[in-house]
């Protein structure tokens, strides 16, 4: 089958963008993130490296580069160097089926601004992905021959288990509602109204799983330093250390996309049919507003006790997940 030379380098340039865009996110995110903590614990937050230490993350990627990498003597060395890439890819390509706005013409040519366009189980690939990065995390607390790494892995397993239940139901709301499960369907379907006013069960559910599957606060416990001295990474150092929270962020920028693109219209907004290069903007306001909440809770919220974590997932998060589900499905039959 031939394929036309122009498609293939648009495909090339989409995926270099989105790459690029989620590596330097997790970059400037840290710096976000750091900056905004200091002001709501009323401290002092990065501000030597460079104007407001708007430098600091090139200072702390120039540090990790040269840190020195050590490998435990007993750790299995294949599975040790491989599982912070395992982690890090599901966040690189779990974008590849949302849209980021609508059709423009470039050079009298009309482009999807999207990498994959018209799947029509899209949902499907975004659960599919990011149900593999557990394995990443597994086995880096499995390889590092830690007890206290292991035990972040297994409660990494335990948990993102436990909340994936949750977090695949709260996809079904905006399913039902779409009739589709196509990303480009979904966000289409909220030109007018978005599924957030619908469905805020299923945000609220989304959103909490969510937190829950990339080990943000008050969910971290695989890497609770008070008991488990970092968890899952404590034999890491140096690049391998930086891959690991590289994938932390940008699953934390992913899954804002995912949340926009289902419960907040996606690239919706004013002016958008006029001028659709302001789709990818309010994408992106979008994204921002979903991830400095999620920073306002590490900065508010303790961390939960592991058992009250684990029973909070079985028994509030999936009976509230089943029963957003079952009123959806009949407010859709009988409307429809």
């Amino acid at each position: 089958m031939r394929i036309d030379t122009a498609l293939l380098l648009e495909w090339t340039v989409k995926s270099a963008l989105i790459i690029i865009t989620l590596l330097t996110g997790f970059a400037w995110l840290t710096y976000l993130e750091r900056r905004i903590l200091a002001r709501i614990q009323v401290r002092i937050g990065p501000n030597r490296a460079g104007p407001f230490g708007l430098l600091q993350p090139i200072a702390d990627g120039i540090k990790l580069v040269f840190k020195e990498e050590l490998i435990p003597a007993t750790a299995d060395k294949l599975l040790f160097v491989l599982a912070p890439i395992i982690t890090l890819v599901p966040a690189l390509i779990i974008l590849a089926v949302v849209p980021i706005g609508p059709e423009v013409t470039i050079f009298g040519r009309t482009i999807f601004l999207g990498l994959a366009d018209g799947v029509n189980v899209g949902v499907l690939y975004l659960m599919a992905v990011s149900s593999i990065s557990v394995y990443g995390i597994v086995i880096a607390g499995w390889s590092s021959n830690n007890k206290y790494a292991l035990m972040g892995g297994l409660r990494s397993s335990a948990q993102m288990i436990s909340y994936e239940l949750a977090l695949g139901l709260a996809f079904v709301g905006p399913i039902l509602l779409a009739g589709s499960m196509s990303l480009r369907d979904i966000v289409v379907d909220q030109k007018a109204l978005w599924y957030v006013v619908w469905q805020p069960i299923g945000f609220l559910v989304f959103l909490i799983a969510a937190i829950a599957e990339v080990n943000r606060a008050p969910f971290d416990m695989p890497e609770a330093e008070q008991e488990l001295t970092a968890g899952y990474h404590v034999e890491y150092s140096g690049m391998k250390f930086a891959l690991i929270f590289m994938a932390e962020y940008d699953k934390m920028i992913a899954v804002s996309v995912i949340a926009a693109a289902l419960f907040l219209g996606g690239y919706w907004g004013p002016g958008v049919e006029q001028i659709p290069w302001l789709g990818p903007l309010y994408l992106f306001l979008k994204v921002l507003v979903v991830l400095l909440l999620m920073i306002w809770m590490r900065a508010t919220l303790p961390r939960f006790r592991y058992d009250r974590l684990m029973a909070f997932g079985w028994k509030i998060l999936l009976p509230l997940a089943l029963l957003n589900v079952a009123v959806t499905a009949v407010v859709v039959v009988l409307g429809g």
